[in-house]
């Protein structure tokens, strides 16, 4: 069996970043400058054209890695990991793609401000999965696979209890960030840390608690 973690679709998440890229070095002014964060009415942090190039090569980096980790995973933790890390980065690459979006709309003077609705979204979609991390049962499909076992009923309780308080901050974070408009800079620094910092407390807390 093939342990693939990069799918078609990944890949035609990867093209379409690749378009919106071709599109805004075609559309966008070479002077352009992406204003990343605001002071007032004005902006104090500014990105070049160039921060174009940033989406699809991060992309490249996350479909590399995850195909790395396919071919490591032995087929018993492939089997029983499948079903986040697909997702996961499914998830990552689409809010990749959607950020590369905002900032060609941005760039062409269109007033739609799709980097702060992703922040919306991506907020929204964050809390609904605390929840169901947080209410999560041990024999329920929506538990976490974890590299270690967690072999006490009260560990397991508050390993998912911490990825769901962890994962409902990181949501409430992102919808006051697009809530007040603190420009695509925080935005984008917020959507990695929103998807990286939960998943990485978990993973703490199942290690440090796969004794107990």
């Amino acid at each position: 069996m093939q342990r693939l973690l990069v799918t078609r679709f990944h890949l035609l998440l990867l093209t379409v970043t690749l378009a919106l890229t071709g599109v805004g070095f075609f559309r966008i002014p070479e002077n352009f400058a992406f204003p990343a964060h605001w002071s007032g009415s004005a902006a104090d942090w500014l990105w070049p054209r160039h921060a174009l190039l940033v989406a699809p090569l991060v992309q490249l980096a996350l479909m590399t890695a995850f195909f790395l980790l396919g071919r490591l995973l032995t087929k018993n933790h492939y089997a029983k990991t499948q079903h986040i890390f697909d997702p996961a980065l499914t998830l990552i690459m689409t809010v990749v793609a959607a950020s590369q979006l905002g900032l060609l709309l941005t760039g062409i003077g269109s007033d739609l401000d799709f980097i702060r609705v992703t922040g919306f979204g991506l907020g929204a979609a964050l809390f609904l999965l605390g929840v169901v991390l947080f209410e999560a049962e041990r024999h329920t499909y929506a538990g976490l696979r974890m590299p270690w076992p967690i072999r006490t009923d009260g560990a397991w309780r508050l390993v998912h209890r911490v990825a769901g308080l962890s994962f409902g901050l990181a949501a409430i974070g992102l919808v006051a960030l697009a809530w007040l408009d603190a420009g695509a800079g925080a935005l984008v620094m917020g959507f990695a840390a929103a998807l990286l910092l939960p998943p990485t407390l978990a993973g703490l807390a199942t290690l440090a608690l796969r004794s107990r």
